[in-house]
């Protein structure tokens, strides 16, 4: 997931009624096709007097780009990809909503290998600059390993299974429902997954923060929407069972592969628990491994001179990087506007 070279303007923004955001298929942002298709997008909407479009982009990456571009207010998307491609862009990006984290969701599948160790001169495939990369340097470097001790061989997520089963390939690097499928071939072995770095791979919905600012409104009627769409979708009973079923059905699985998916996900399924996170000192120091990893491959962008170049500011006001060029922010205000009950 290369980040865009080309710089933009901080989007202008001024007070609307309409907004859109984009999400692409995963297991903690299926949600959000459940809020638009069961009127929840809508009542939060009409509580405020705005209008929200949710649309669902196919390619993840083109999602963000385009969010990138101004073609929408807000997108889901990782920490690391709201830090490389909008951010190193130059649009000023809020991460509104902590949703989840990995936790299990991608991991490094291997034939021969039975431990990191054992991936010593091997060829890895994977998506090249992309989370499953950043995994991939973090599992290398908990084992006293580097870059360098493996070969990285680009491949793309729509071809990765396929990859797996020729006889070329001994080893990838994947995330659900891709992760399942290499798992389940016969004599593979499990060698690092995201449960070993817990916190690090995140996923949210960025906003525009200009956009925001104007329009906090637009904030407080998408974090309603989450969290009323979340309370059904962690709920036991029969209600929830159906809720999920058919994100199963929206995500290409079942009930099962989604309740698989999700067991491998940490669901901050309350605002409470967001908040808590967003808000812990843990999270500066894991935007410091991501923004050291990004820097070292190049995706701060062409002029960027230290992984200083992008400035991100958290809950607490502390700012890592350039303080003049802050263009990511971690902003725990609305969440917890729902964990008070006052949206």
């Amino acid at each position: 997931m290369a980040a865009l070279s080309m710089p933009f303007a901080a989007a202008e923004a001024a007070p609307k009624k309409e907004f859109n955001i984009a999400w692409t298929i995963y297991v903690g942002w299926m949600p959000w096709a459940y809020a638009a298709e069961n009127g929840i997008v809508r009542k939060w909407a009409d509580k405020y007097g705005i209008t929200i479009d949710v649309t669902q982009i196919n390619d993840y990456v083109e999602s963000i780009n385009q969010y990138t571009a101004g073609k929408f207010d807000g997108v889901t998307l990782t920490n690391m990809d709201a830090l490389t491609i909008p951010a190193a862009g130059g649009v000023d990006t809020t991460a509104l909503i902590i949703g989840d984290f990995s936790n299990g969701n991608d991991g490094i599948v291997a034939k021969k290998a039975k431990d990191i160790k054992g991936l010593k001169g091997e060829s890895i495939n994977l998506v090249e600059l992309s989370v499953s990369h950043y995994l991939l340097a973090r599992a290398l470097d908990k084992s006293s390993m580097a870059e360098k001790d493996v070969k990285v061989v680009n491949t793309s997520d729509a071809d990765m299974v396929a990859a797996f089963k020729s006889a070329d390939v001994s080893t990838v690097v994947t995330w659900n429902p891709l992760l399942a499928e290499v798992k389940a071939e016969p004599g593979v072995s499990l060698v690092f997954n995201s449960s070993q770095i817990p916190g690090e791979i995140i996923d949210m919905l960025g906003v525009n923060t200009a956009t925001l600012k104007d329009n906090p409104d637009f904030g407080k009627a998408l974090v309603g929407i989450w969290y009323e769409t979340l309370a059904l979708v962690v709920d036991q009973s029969e209600k929830g069972k159906a809720v999920r079923t058919e994100l199963g059905k929206l995500s290409g699985t079942d009930l099962a592969g989604y309740d698989a998916q999700l067991a491998a996900t940490k669901l901050f399924a309350t605002p409470k628990e967001a908040v808590e996170f967003t808000t812990s000192a843990a999270l500066p120091k894991t935007m410091d491994l991501v923004r050291t990893f990004s820097f070292d491959h190049g995706l701060l962008g062409d002029g960027a001179k230290s992984k200083d170049a992008v400035g991100m500011q958290f809950p607490s006001g502390e700012i890592l990087g350039n303080k003049a060029n802050v263009k990511l922010r971690f902003d725990a205000s609305f969440m917890k506007l729902a964990a008070d009950g006052k949206l």
